[in-house]
């Protein structure tokens, strides 16, 4: 599915990942992580890949093969390093913490595999997945 790259449309992303993951046995919990990993990956995107463009949107691909759902996002916004992300200090008070900077940590977090690829031709890839329980 396209979705215009505004906040606005997070809630659709969310169901629309809950809905294949339901159809694939996934449990609430499970739903509920990959729900808040996909809210990460693309409030990432319209935040920082598509800030500098009014009307983009990226597309949103879930997939089932036997006990694991792969989530794609694809989008030909601004590329990202992922290396250049540092950890978060998640020991530091919370007054000195910067704000952000948890998504990509929540997202290895939650799901078994995250890939990132950044091309000049075809745009940004962004695939994560997770087995069922």
């Amino acid at each position: 599915m396209t979705f215009p790259a505004q906040f606005e449309f997070l809630d659709e992303i969310r169901e629309f990942v809950a809905e294949i993951a339901r159809e694939g046995g996934f449990n609430d919990k499970e739903i509920y992580s990959l729900q808040l990993a996909a809210d990460e990956a693309a409030s990432n995107i319209i935040e920082h890949a598509c800030e500098d463009l009014p009307d983009a949107d990226f597309d949103v691909t879930c997939d089932m093969h036997g006990d694991t759902l792969t989530i794609t996002m694809r989008d030909t916004g601004k590329p990202f390093n992922p290396s250049n992300v540092r950890h978060p200090n998640l020991k530091a008070d919370l007054s000195e913490r910067k704000i952000g900077g948890l998504g990509l940590y929540l997202m290895r977090k939650l799901m078994d595999d995250v890939h990132y690829i950044s091309n000049p031709i075809t745009g940004n890839l962004l695939t994560m997945t997770k087995r069922r329980g």
